[in-house]
C-alpha cells in the first residue's frame, strides 16, 4: 500500500496524521480516490455526498481496506445553500472540496452561478471552523484552457480560461464550455475570497485534465466515472461518435490527482499555488494502439480519421517535482493508467 514518504516536510505537515479530512462529493470518481489516497496517508475521511445512501459501496470497500471507523459520511442535500458545510467540516483539520456540477447542462445559470456558490460556501465554512488547517480546492485543466489540438498554447500560473466564460455567456454556448466556464469562474472566485479575507489555513487548488485511470467502484461505477469509461468503450468497440467530439489533449491518472490533493493538504510550500495536474498528451490512435498491444487476442476497432496532437505547454514542473518529493515517482504513464483502469473493470 503506497504512502508519502516520511520526509522532514511530511513530519512538519500542515495536519497531523490520524486527524480527519473532510472530502465534499466523494462518491465521484475523482473524490473517492481522494478519500484513498488520504486513508493510505494515515488520515481519517469524512464524506459529503447529496444522498447518504450512494456512499454504501465506500463503506464496504474502505472498512474492507483499512478497517471500521476510518471513514464516515454525511449527507449535504444542496452545496448552494448558506452553511451547507457548516456542520459537515466541524473538528475537521483538511479539507478536499471536489464535488461539482458535472450535469453538462447548456445553461449557465443551472451549472456556473451554483459552482461559484458551492466553492465559496465550502470556504466559509472552513473559515468559521476553527481546526481547519488547510484546503484544496478541486478545479481543472478547463479553468485555464479548453483544447485546442494543433495551436501551441502557452499556460503560466496565472492563465485563466476566458474564452470559456466568454462563449457560455454568448449564444447558444454548448455544455463543455458552459461546464468550462464554471470551473474558470469558481477557482477565481476562491482565490479571490482568499486575497480579500485572508482564512487562518493554507490554500492550494488542483487542476486536473482528463482522468483516466482505476475506477474503485469497478465496473458498477462505469457509467458515473465520466472519463474513466472512455477505454472501456474503446476496447468494447464503441465511442466512436462520441469520443471524437473530444478533442486531443492531456490526461493524468486519477491516482495522482488524489496524490495531489494529499500533497496540497500537508505540503506547506502548496500555499497558494495551482497545481496542474497534467502527465502527458494523447490522441484517440494512440490509445487504440495501446489497447491492441495490451489485447494482442482482440480484434480491436481500426484506428480513426488522423487528428492534430494537443501542443499545449503547461506548467506542470511543480506537480511532478511534488510527486516525486512525496511518492518517489512522478506522474503514471498512459500505457499504465489505461492498464489499470481496464483491469478495474474486469478487462485483464
Amino acid at each position: 500500500m503506497e504512502q508519502p514518504q516520511e520526509h522532514d516536510s511530511v513530519i512538519m505537515a500542515t495536519i497531523e496524521k490520524g486527524s480527519t479530512v473532510l472530502v465534499t462529493g466523494v462518491n465521484g470518481f475523482i473524490a473517492s480516490h481522494v478519500a484513498d489516497q488520504l486513508l493510505q496517508a494515515g488520515y481519517k475521511v469524512r464524506g459529503t455526498s447529496r444522498s447518504k445512501d450512494k456512499t454504501t459501496w465506500l463503506y464496504e470497500l474502505f472498512d474492507k481496506k483499512y478497517g471500521a471507523g476510518k471513514f464516515e459520511a454525511v449527507e449535504v442535500a444542496d452545496m448552494i445553500h448558506d452553511g451547507a458545510f457548516d456542520e459537515a467540516v466541524k473538528g475537521v483539520s483538511g479539507v478536499c472540496h471536489v464535488a461539482s456540477i458535472m450535469t453538462f447542462s447548456d445553461k449557465p445559470d443551472e451549472v456556473i452561478r451554483p459552482t461559484v456558490k458551492g466553492a465559496l460556501n465550502i470556504l466559509t465554512s472552513a473559515t468559521k471552523e476553527p481546526s481547519v488547517k488547510s484546503l484544496v480546492y478541486t478545479s481543472s485543466s478547463t479553468a485555464a484552457l479548453m483544447p485546442d489540438p494543433g495551436k501551441e498554447i502557452i499556460v503560466k500560473k496565472d492563465t485563466w480560461d476566458d474564452l470559456a466564460v466568454q462563449r457560455a455567456n454568448g449564444p447558444n454556448p454548448t455544455g463543455f464550455e458552459v461546464y468550462s466556464a464554471s470551473k474558470t469562474e469558481a477557482e477565481r472566485a476562491i482565490w479571490k475570497a482568499v486575497e480579500a479575507t485572508k482564512p487562518p489555513f493554507q490554500v492550494c487548488t488542483v487542476l486536473p485534465n482528463a482522468n483516466f485511470g482505476p475506477i474503485l467502484r469497478g465496473a458498477d461505477g462505469m457509467e458515473s466515472s465520466s472519463t474513466g469509461g472512455w477505454c472501456p468503450t474503446l476496447y468494447n468497440g464503441g465511442g466512436a461518435d462520441m469520443l471524437q467530439s473530444f478533442p486531443s489533449q492531456w490526461f493524468v491518472d486519477v491516482r495522482d490527482t488524489a496524490r495531489l490533493h494529499v500533497i496540497g493538504l500537508i505540503d506547506r510550500s502548496c500555499a497558494h499555488e495551482r497545481l496542474f495536474a497534467f502527465a502527458q498528451t494523447y490522441t484517440w490512435n494512440q490509445i487504440l494502439s495501446i489497447i491492441r498491444e495490451q489485447f494482442p487476442d482482440r480484434n480491436i476497432q481500426e484506428d480513426w480519421p488522423k487528428a492534430d496532437p494537443d501542443l499545449s505547454v503547461i506548467p506542470n514542473e511543480n506537480a511532478k517535482a511534488l510527486l516525486e518529493k512525496h511518492y518517489g515517482h512522478g506522474f503514471v504513464s498512459l500505457e499504465d493508467s489505461i492498464a489499470a483502469n481496464l483491469a478495474s473493470v474486469g478487462i485483464h
